[in-house]
């Protein structure tokens, strides 16, 4: 995970307009660290089996490599699916650790990125399953679908846009391992830019 981590793009590579963007979240996020809340993250894309689980996980990796402490994140979509499978390839590549729990049409997984933090358990599941906050989160829409399709998330304190293009597109070619990989390292160095902005964590 440290090897990826070090060996992420620099923050300069992300433009100007993005993190334009990505300043609500980490205004957000300050604000609540400077209150000393519990700071929630709920990634929210259509199926929940790419985008949003690469966001929740990034996250919750960034938040722990900043010591940004008492930060919980989240995913869920607008409908149900599966985590695809190439998600779970790409985060073992890049240094996690997965384990399935449950078999079936959608399977349920814990992610682990160091020893002894807690595993993510991931799933596919709409945003409000059980697992989900109700209240007191950021809404956090990772795919533009989504955002479009659902404007309005109960129980969301503030909410914001930062799509991402659909890996799917290139699944079943030769360019679909690259194309994860790289989605997936963007996803990554956007979470670290937020979490490298946050200031007097608790």
């Amino acid at each position: 995970m440290m090897d990826t981590i070090q060996n992420l793009p620099s923050f300069e590579s992300i433009t100007e307009g993005r993190k334009k963007a990505l300043q609500g979240v980490i205004t957000y996020i300050q604000e609540k660290v400077n209150s000393k809340k519990a700071v929630n993250l709920h990634f929210i894309c259509t199926h929940n089996s790419r985008r949003s689980h690469l966001s929740q996980i990034w996250a919750k990796i960034a938040a722990f490599h900043y010591d940004v402490s008492n930060v919980n994140c989240y995913s869920g979509g607008t409908e149900i699916s599966e985590i695809n499978h190439q998600i779970l390839d790409t985060l073992k590549t890049q240094g996690c650790t997965i384990a399935q729990l449950s078999t079936g049409i959608n399977p349920i997984y814990a992610v682990k990125f160091t020893d002894n933090e807690p595993a993510i358990i991931a799933y596919s599941k709409k945003f409000d399953d059980i697992i989900n906050p109700k209240s007191s989160f950021a809404a956090i829409m990772t795919c533009t679908d989504a955002d479009q399709g659902c404007p309005y998330i109960p129980g969301a304190e503030q909410r914001f846009s930062l799509a991402y293009e659909d890996p799917k597109k290139s699944d079943g070619t030769p360019l679909q391992t690259e194309t994860y990989r790289l989605r997936s390292i963007e996803i990554a160095t956007e979470m670290m830019f937020i979490f490298s902005k946050i200031e007097g964590s608790f």
